[in-house]
């Protein structure tokens, strides 16, 4: 019993700090009964908004908490609010009676950034600072007024978040959606920046006035579901959003195949939805400011449903707004104080009487707020209140997963950790952009599988790529059939291109063009067919597109995906001997007769060494001679079957087997030699031997080789000789000089490989001799998206492939 009591029993402690804070409190109030000045402010609000209903109480709680803690303060805060009836025109207007006529050192407000911006330009003329908690556009930091204070979140700071989200999910374009105000407006440029840092980028802008008629935003739905890309970025206001959700869901384009993100525009005031209208952002992203969740936020928030049961029941319930309001409220209850006390001690004003030192200081209020709150720290219901360059600073923003019966919490971002499924992480935690890190997402259409970004759309614009005209070409070959008037592209260039195409993670639509003329021959030469592209006539070019430091001076160029250099092919003369004898010549007569000489020698040793103690040489002389013989002609394929039994003929084998063992091999290496490699020279050593020599020179039609054998070789023109298959380079060389025929090509290595491949025992190749980049693929500027990252895919290519 005695323990229960000792429980509910204040400690002494706590006791003891009550009464000196309470005795503190009586004394001060004792000592200066009419120091109480009042200071005005104004509140400048669209009243008969949800917003607005909800900051004004928030702010009036705020004002009525704060006097109540800090009754010792010699000021107090008196609030005249206006209403902006929704208008910038009312916004100023109302700014300008309150400056006028309430005399006021501050004004909380206006709602909107379009408000926000002609009262601020007015607050700076006044010298009286604007404080407001709900103008986010980033466009209100460019007018530079240290009499504007924001005690919001700028929207600039939601767009490397919002960049990390697209990153995730291996989206590589992404359309934002935004009202065309200041307010949209704003945020369009980081957005751009965030995912140009990723690797994304924006292939359209959609616009929507925010005064659009349902059919005028239909219609608008209609020309986004056309385009290719599906990943949607929404940022306008709460009405105009919800409604165009409502249009979206009704065309069809809450499906699986779509993603939308919505930013703090939208989620800052889900709180006001009411529940059956969030079926149609089912499976929606937002991101949204994170605020711990701790006891004082809660006691806040159940003091003020109290307390505004009406606005609850007209669905209207507490947001960001309202609680950024109560901390802009308190902060300016803080700086107004300090500003009042510093204002005080002047100079200036101390040599005054008290009735006019206090006037005096009161009128001087609004001109040091903006560095008195600069200065003003507290943790808020929001969090630290930290003004830094006029702006509240940011930290955390949380993934939300809208769904029809409430929001979902599928992970935070921070500047620091990236995205994350929880904030409590040790600090060597990397930087993370990865889809892991987030919890399993329900998307639009009730699906769990990541919508990939993009599908063929009904109307895109097909890129036109460019094709030279060569026929046979192993690499670029053009066929048109007469009948059907139906042009096939084939070739190891082609499907290289298109397997490139298919690996990128989203759909480009184009289509193959010929350069040729109306007859079908080739429009020019490859430099022409490259500048077609710096004249926009082609968005790329795909073939044998050699590149060159000339061409890239008006057209990009991929990484290479051929070997690269030039090559020479000569004919091969063959000066085998095709007698029956040829047997005979790795030998000469003289090497001939002292081997038959040394068979004869170690076969008549032999016998002399073993007739006596060996009966395999055993016999009259005839059969010894025989034996002898045959056994020093079987060592040489090493047939032999007599054994020898004393150890010097033992010896002589030895000395016999190894002197066989190295003629047969110099034999065999000998005669290979004859009949093969030596019998196989090139008919020209080299390029000089060709111009010594005044020989004809083949080269690929409408190739730059023309170009560089006449100008780097100085080779004569009459001698060149141009051919556009390789069988009319077979052709070619088929001929005498005479007759137009070719001593050597000179062309591209792959060129030269693939003549090779069929005639290699006719041809040879003489060592590369100039080096180039291989082929390449050519974009022009507006194709730098596939350029960029057709790098990469094509790096991989070559390095599977070679």
């Amino acid at each position: 019993m005695g323990k229960k009591q000792t429980d509910h029993m204040p400690s002494f402690s706590s006791l003891l700090a009550f009464l000196i804070s309470f005795i503190f409190k009586e004394i001060l109030a004792a000592e200066f009964p009419s120091a109480v000045v009042p200071v005005n402010v104004g509140l400048v609000l669209d009243m008969n908004s949800w917003a607005g209903k909800m900051s004004s109480s928030c702010i009036s709680m705020a004002l009525s908490d704060f006097h109540e803690t800090h009754s010792y303060y010699k000021t107090r805060l008196f609030v005249h609010s206006r209403d902006s009836n929704t208008t910038v025109i009312g916004a100023a207007d109302a700014a300008v009676d309150l400056m006028r006529n309430e005399n006021v050192q501050a004004i909380l407000g206006p709602q909107t950034s379009m408000q926000a911006n002609y009262v601020i330009n007015l607050g700076q003329y006044a010298e009286i600072p604007i404080i407001s908690f709900s103008a986010t556009s980033p466009t209100l930091s460019s007018l530079r007024s240290e009499y504007f204070i924001r005690a919001t979140l700028n929207d600039s700071s939601q767009a490397q978040a919002i960049g990390s989200l697209v990153q995730a999910f291996g989206w590589r374009a992404a359309v934002p959606i935004y009202v065309d105000t200041e307010f949209g407006e704003g945020i369009v440029p980081y957005l751009s920046d965030a995912l140009q840092d990723v690797e994304a980028h924006i292939p359209y802008r959609s616009v929507i006035h925010p005064s659009a008629s349902d059919p005028e935003i239909v219609a608008e739905l209609y020309k986004l579901m056309t385009m290719q890309t599906r990943v949607f970025i929404v940022h306008m206001p709460p009405t105009l959003g919800y409604r165009l959700f409502a249009l979206a869901k009704q065309v069809g384009m809450m499906t699986e195949e779509y993603a939308w993100i919505v930013t703090t525009g939208m989620t800052n005031h889900l709180s006001f939805l009411h529940p059956s209208k969030k079926k149609y952002m089912e499976g929606v992203l937002g991101v949204v400011p994170h605020v711990p969740r701790r006891k004082k936020l809660n006691r806040f928030i159940s003091r003020w449903r109290r307390k505004n049961q009406q606005l609850i029941d007209d669905h209207v319930d507490l947001s960001f707004f309202g609680l950024w309001a109560y901390d802009a409220a308190t902060a300016l209850a803080k700086a107004v104080e300090g500003a009042y006390i510093s204002t005080m001690r002047s100079k200036e004003t101390i040599q005054s009487s008290s009735v006019h030192h206090q006037v005096s200081a009161i009128s001087q209020i609004g001109k040091s707020l903006p560095t008195v709150l600069s200065k003003t720290r507290f943790n808020g219901l929001t969090g630290s209140f930290n003004i830094v360059d006029g702006q509240l600073q940011s930290a955390y923003f949380k993934i939300l997963n809208i769904m029809t019966n409430g929001e979902r919490a599928v992970g935070f971002w921070s500047p620091e950790k990236g995205l994350t499924r929880t904030l409590k992480l040790p600090e060597s935690r990397l930087y993370s952009s990865s889809q892991v890190s987030l919890k399993g997402i329900i998307w639009p259409g009730d699906t769990t599988s990541t919508p990939k970004g993009w599908v063929i759309p009904t109307n895109g614009k097909k890129l036109k790529i460019g094709i030279p005209v060569r026929g046979g070409n192993a690499f670029v070959n053009v066929v048109r059939d007469p009948s059907t008037n139906k042009t096939t592209f084939t070739g190891y260039s082609i499907d290289v291109f298109d397997t490139l195409m298919n690996m990128l993670p989203y759909h480009v639509p184009y289509e193959y063009v010929p350069f040729s003329k109306p007859n079908g021959e080739s429009a020019g030469t490859y430099n022409d067919l490259v500048y077609q592209v710096y004249l926009k006539k082609f968005d790329a070019v795909v073939g044998d597109i050699t590149i060159r430091a000339n061409r890239s001076t008006y057209a990009d160029f991929t990484q290479p995906y051929t070997d690269s250099g030039i090559a020479m092919v000569v004919p091969l003369h063959d000066r085998r001997t095709k007698n029956a004898w040829v047997f005979l010549k790795p030998l000469t007569w003289d090497l001939w007769v002292i081997s038959a000489c040394f068979f004869v020698f170690v076969g008549f040793l032999i016998c002399i060494l073993e007739h006596r103690t060996n009966e395999e040489f055993a016999g009259n002389n005839r059969q010894q001679v025989g034996t002898g013989f045959w056994f020093s002609f079987s060592i040489l394929f090493f047939a032999h079957r007599e054994k020898v039994v004393t150890n010097v003929a033992r010896f002589v084998v030895i000395i016999w087997c190894f002197v066989v063992l190295i003629l047969t091999q110099s034999y065999t290496a000998s005669l290979t030699s004859m009949l093969t490699i030596q019998q196989l020279e090139p008919s020209v050593a080299g390029i000089q031997d060709l111009i010594a020599n005044a020989d004809n020179v083949g080269y690929p039609k409408g190739s730059f080789i023309a170009e560089l054998l006449m100008q780097k070789l100085k080779f004569d023109e009459s001698r060149l000789k141009e051919y556009d298959t390789l069988d009319e380079l077979e052709l070619l060389f088929s001929k005498d000089k005479a007759h137009g025929g070719i001593a050597a090509v000179v062309d591209e290595l792959p060129y030269m490989k693939i003549f090779l491949s069929k005639h290699c025992s006719k041809y040879t190749m003489v060592t590369p001799f100039i080096k180039t980049d291989g082929f390449g693929f050519v974009s022009s500027d507006h194709f730098n998206v596939f350029l960029k990252y057709s790098h990469l895919c094509i790096k991989f290519m070559y390095l599977m492939i070679f």
